[in-house]
């Protein structure tokens, strides 16, 4: 059947002139049964149609070709030739078949009210002019019949039009899900694009920056002092074996299902908080901490963005704020949120002091918003009076976490190092 209901679609004109054929047929074989023949059955050829019906027959049959051209002028042209046949026919020929077949294709293409005020108005205008201008008595058999055929019609072709109308609906809906999905995919997968590459910049900028300024250490002092040369050159192999374990921890992120194994070490988080301070005081930076001495533990994504935002703080402090810098780190649980602030006594801007190390590509204050934003928090950067800079980022805890014991905003184990020997040298 699919290539007949292909080609019906592709050609309703052809359809509707079949269908006017059938109900043509249809129309004259009825008008020669005599419904209340001998014994009261139907009698075949027991009546002859006159010729007015014949022609009143071709001229609704004709109509029903256009019927969804225009489906209104073609109802009121079969309800007219029906009303002359009903009025003037005897014996009556069935032309009212071509109004039934009308009614029903306006119910099936117009709204319902439509069809209720075009349906009603054909029952009641076909039915009056059969009981009260016919031939027949007013009680005839064929004036109810013609007010249940009318009447059946606009209620089927309502039922076909609401329900051609679910299935549409069933069906924008599911195209508006698919949409949806998809719109839904492509947008995990730019925030997927955005933190891995967050990611990425942490730790490259971190770790690279370190093993610069090591590396620079080393090339100082390699002639006069080889063994803080040395020194140095094993803070560049660590940090550049850390660089290597993260980046290969986030790009194990992409991998297939299929792939080798991925490695399994977790996210960092301010557990290795202190680690990470080491790294820059060896590199010459001195970092002050403050933090809460028994604060209860943080949900894996807030612990992770905090330990980032000092990370990145940090590395900037080391890059920009010049050779004298000093910074200071403050971790601590205010209510609900987790409050991280680094300081630095970057540069004052005075006439004749040097201006700190220029550079950037202004990413790493943009994946910190980011990443701050991701979780509903705020993040503020910028100079302070004075000199130096300030980063304060303000990370919302999940409320299931136990909140902290009272007083401890202030309770802090507070540590200042001085730089390492390898700091010594200015670099």
């Amino acid at each position: 059947m699919t290539p007949l209901v292909r080609w019906a679609r592709t050609h309703p004109l052809a359809l509707d002139a079949i269908v006017a054929l059938g109900v043509l047929l249809a129309m004259v074989a009825g008008s020669f049964v005599d419904p209340k023949g001998a014994g009261g059955t139907y009698a075949w050829g027991a009546r002859t149609p006159e010729t007015l019906s014949l022609v009143l027959m071709v001229l609704g049959a004709a109509a029903l070709v256009f019927r969804r051209v225009s489906p209104l002028y073609v109802l009121a042209a079969t309800a007219t030739v029906s009303g002359v046949e009903l009025v003037t026919g005897d014996p009556r020929a069935p032309v009212v078949m071509s109004t039934v077949v009308a009614l029903y294709t306006v119910a099936a293409r117009t709204d319902r009210p439509t069809t209720w005020r075009v349906g009603f108005a054909t029952m009641a205008v076909l039915t009056c002019l059969a009981m009260f201008a016919g031939p027949l008595p007013w009680y005839a058999q064929e004036n109810l019949g013609i007010f249940a055929w009318t009447g059946m019609a606009a209620a089927a072709g309502d039922a076909v039009r609401s329900r051609r109308a679910f299935i549409a609906a069933i069906r924008e809906r599911a195209e508006r899900a698919e949409r949806t999905r998809e719109e839904e995919a492509r947008r995990r997968v730019a925030e997927e694009r955005l933190r891995i590459a967050r990611d990425l910049h942490d730790v490259v900028a971190h770790h690279i920056a370190l093993v610069n300024v090591q590396a620079g250490v080393a090339s100082h002092v390699m002639d006069k002092r080889p063994d803080q040369a040395k020194e140095a050159l094993g803070h560049v192999r660590e940090a550049s074996r850390s660089a290597l374990d993260e980046l290969r921890a986030t790009v194990g992120l992409l991998r297939q299902s299929g792939d080798p194994e991925a490695p399994t070490e977790p996210a960092p988080g301010l557990d290795r908080l202190d680690d990470l301070v080491g790294t820059f005081r060896n590199a010459g930076l001195p970092v002050e901490v403050a933090r809460a001495e028994d604060a209860p533990a943080l949900p894996a994504a807030v612990d992770l963005a905090a330990y980032r935002v000092v990370q990145e703080a940090l590395t900037n402090v080391r890059k920009h704020a010049g050779p004298d810098a000093r910074a200071e780190v403050s971790v601590v649980r205010v209510g609900p949120d987790m409050e991280i602030t680094v300081l630095d006594n970057g540069p004052e801007a005075v006439p004749g002091r040097p201006a700190p190390e220029e550079g950037g590509s202004g990413h790493g204050l943009l994946g910190m918003r980011e990443r701050v934003g991701a979780l509903g928090g705020t993040l503020s950067a910028g100079p302070r009076y004075g000199g130096g800079f300030r980063v304060h980022a303000i990370l919302p805890v999940d409320p299931r976490t136990a909140e902290p014991p009272a007083g401890i905003r202030g309770c802090f184990a507070s540590t200042s190092v001085p730089p390492t020997t390898s700091g010594d040298t200015g670099a």
